[in-house]
């Protein structure tokens, strides 16, 4: 008997399985042929949530929630968030190294070039009304672009994927820009693709026809980072649904709205919103010892603490807490927020209660502040999620069109319903 193996014990039957071990897990199919009676299905596992159940195989992203580690392609995001730029990660998530200079050079260039969107697509945004949610509108109008390609049906083409992946990480900014834009009434700012792609992203938004307008170099850097700590996580709900969409082999286009729309729930892309909003509840220093027992009572929750997957401190947040002074000090416009943030973050360093339930600080603790600091409104926050985790989100549907183990995803259920029963009519009822 190989040692690779997991050995069970049927004791309804009495019949022992041996199941082959392979990467620390077990295929769930193998656990078919444990059955009671000849013709049953078989034995099924219940996972709700998918808590410890692996849907793929990766090579994107590398998680350690224990010890606090993120790696792209195995990259630490430490390394990547001080010396790389958003292009360059989200050309390593998708082609797994970095570029070289040529291939670099290629790649924003077609990247920047794919920043102009199709005329409909902004005849389109006049057709929402002036209050719609940004990302309403953006998960809409990256939808209606399979209308406009349909050769991006053909997903086993590289080069019609590659083209796809051009054009969605070139006017996601683009299309955010102008959701925002038309929200606040504004005529539309054209891509700049003199500028890099964060800059041209501010540009987009705050440009008002000044002559001598020019990007905050500080705010573009730190833009670019925060962008760089969203690109991807592993198999979150977005990307499990960017996965399971795409596996009907439908385009990106389709599948990336739908990611999107999964983003779009609050406790996905709307976090950052809900630890701002509950830093403004608690309003100053001296209330947080109230609120904090108020959480240990069970009457409130502490947002932007704990994470699924994180049981150390998030390595996201250590990063984002430091961008968060760098844009102060260019906006003038240190919130008090900032002072709630730190010292509630303290307090729950250093209290057993949250302590023994590994609640450390995670990438939405800050990000809300940082945004609010830069202008955003709070509508804008998953927006400002999704342009960046597109690149995580190809990268890992990529990966997925070309996986040989992979099919048109289908969960079981247990079904608990009524047995058998016969149609009785309505007057016998």
């Amino acid at each position: 008997m190989s040692n690779n193996t997991l050995s069970i014990t049927d004791n309804r039957t009495g019949k022992n399985y041996d199941v082959p071990i392979e990467h620390d897990t077990i295929r769930a199919s193998d656990l078919r042929q444990i059955k009671v009676k000849s013709d049953d299905f078989g034995m099924m596992t219940y996972d709700p949530a998918y808590m410890n159940t692996a849907s793929c195989k990766s090579e994107i992203t590398y998680i350690d929630g224990d010890l606090g580690i993120l790696e792209y392609r195995g990259y630490p995001i430490e390394q990547l968030a001080e010396k790389s730029t958003f292009l360059e990660v989200a050309y390593l998530l998708i082609h797994g190294e970095l570029p070289n200079q040529e291939q670099s050079d290629y790649w924003v260039q077609r990247i920047m070039r794919h920043t102009y969107v199709h005329q409909t697509l902004t005849r389109l945004m006049e057709v929402f009304r002036y209050d719609s949610h940004p990302m309403s509108i953006l998960i809409s109008c990256v939808a209606i672009q399979s209308t406009f390609y349909p050769e991006a049906r053909n997903v086993d083409d590289p080069k019609v994927r590659e083209k796809q992946i051009w054009r969605i990480i070139g006017r996601l900014p683009t299309i955010a820009a102008f959701a925002y834009r038309h929200r606040i009434g504004r005529p539309y700012n054209y891509p700049d693709s003199t500028l890099d792609y964060a800059s041209n992203f501010l540009y987009m938004l705050d440009n008002m026809g000044e002559r001598n307008y020019e990007v905050d170099p500080i705010m573009a850097k730190a833009l670019d980072i925060l962008f760089i700590l969203h690109a991807d996580h592993e198999q979150n709900c977005s990307t499990s649904v960017m996965r399971s969409i795409g596996s009907s082999r439908v385009d990106p286009f389709t599948a990336l709205s739908g990611a999107a729309g999964a983003l779009y729930g609050p406790l996905h892309g709307g976090a950052n919103e809900q630890a701002l909003l509950m830093l403004r509840q608690i309003g100053s220093v001296a209330n947080i010892p109230t609120y904090i027992e108020r959480v240990k009572k069970g009457e409130l929750r502490l947002m932007g603490f704990g994470h699924r997957v994180y049981k150390n401190y998030d390595p996201r947040a250590k990063i984002i807490k430091k961008i968060a002074y760098d844009v102060f000090n260019v906006t003038k416009k240190r919130s008090h927020l900032i002072d709630i943030a730190v010292e509630l973050e303290q307090i729950a360093l250093n209290d057993p209660y949250f302590v023994e339930r590994k609640l450390y600080p995670n990438v939405d603790f800050y990000s809300g502040i940082i945004y609010q600091a830069m202008g955003f409104p709070i509508d804008m926050y998953p927006v400002l999620f999704a342009i960046p985790r597109a690149a995580g989100w190809l990268a890992q549907w990529a990966e997925m069109v070309q996986d040989k183990d992979q099919k048109i995803a289908r969960p079981r259920q247990i079904y608990l319903g009524a047995p058998r029963r016969d149609y009785v009519t309505i007057a016998e009822r």
